[in-house]
């Protein structure tokens, strides 16, 4: 019972089980519609550990205030994040804390720090992670939509109109990105504004080509069909020629990947086998001196190999 591993196993429960009630928690605020709002003059019930977590997230509410901090509304919206700017700060705050601790009950405390205080960087890196993946999802469906607008202007539709239904059978992110242009159009907006919005959000200049077509047909005229035929035939050869530089730059990527992921992988591992075997990193002055160094490095190196292999076309 006194092994090393039986006590990580018991700390990894522990902390599991902190992460499991913080979502239970959480769940209720991330409903699509509060029970007050479904059945007037009824007040939810709400126990001393939610009434807590609302006061902590109203609190947070109050810090960020309208801009929402590091993680605000639209930044989560481009990641495809389905919660409040509050909520999701309120939940890296807990990861931080949870990771600071697993880290120094493994390591070392000051370890458990810089694992604590790189947590909130992590997240903002996943969620760049998940706006790139979202970003490409939509080039990926851009050939099928233009289609879909094709086919709803031969009908005769107008073009928000194509748009609406575009919207209505494509899949996410497109259906979102399109029935945000219909509902802003609707509201007042210009629908050149929003054309060119949906192309800066998603980084597409393809679909920067679709809204400069729609706009020089709205001021002079002629078949829009046509022009839009004309530009997908362009957005399908660009198409090809992307998967061939993937395909090309695949190899660079993964080596990348790896040589990121083995100093962290290999710290990882010693400091399982022997735990006190990184302490001279955290309690020489020419150990931290070397940390730091490799950590600036660290960054300097993966800058270096992604601009290696990211090419812009």
């Amino acid at each position: 019972m006194d092994s090393p591993m039986v006590f990580v196993l018991a700390v990894t429960l522990c902390l599991s089980a902190i992460v499991i009630v913080v979502f239970v928690v959480f769940k209720p605020r991330l409903g699509f519609i509060p029970l007050e709002r479904r059945r007037i003059g009824v007040q939810q019930d709400k126990s001393a550990v939610a009434r807590v977590s609302q006061t902590a997230l109203d609190a947070v509410e109050n810090v960020i205030g309208e801009s929402g901090g590091p993680y605000n509304r639209e930044v989560l919206y481009n990641a495809g994040v389905k919660m409040a700017p509050a909520d999701f700060t309120v939940g890296v705050a807990l990861a931080s804390l949870l990771t600071a601790a697993f880290a120094a009950l493994l390591t070392h405390p000051l370890l458990g720090l810089l694992a604590g205080a790189a947590t909130p960087f992590l997240a903002k890196i996943v969620l760049l992670i998940l706006r790139d993946r979202r970003r490409a999802k939509f080039e990926e469906q851009l050939t099928d939509t233009i289609q879909m607008l094709i086919g709803g202007l031969r009908v005769g539709h107008s073009v928000l109109r194509s748009v609406e239904a575009a919207a209505q059978e494509a899949d996410a992110p497109t259906s979102e990105e399109l029935l945000r242009i219909v509902n802003e159009t609707r509201i007042g907006k210009d629908v050149r504004l929003a054309l060119d919005d949906v192309a800066t959000r998603m980084d597409s200049e393809d679909f920067r080509w679709i809204s400069q077509a729609i706009q020089i047909n709205r001021e002079v005229g002629g078949d829009l069909a046509e022009v839009l035929e004309q530009v997908a035939g362009t957005i399908r050869e660009r198409s090809e020629i992307k998967g061939q530089i993937r395909s090309l730059s695949a190899e660079g990527k993964m080596s990348a990947y790896i040589l990121m992921a083995m100093p962290v992988g290999v710290a990882f591992i010693l400091a399982l086998i022997n735990p006190g075997y990184l302490n001279v990193f955290v309690e020489k002055p020419l150990g931290m001196l070397m940390l730091a160094s490799s950590i600036v490095m660290f960054i300097v190196g993966g800058v270096w190999m992604s601009r290696i292999v990211k090419i812009k076309f």
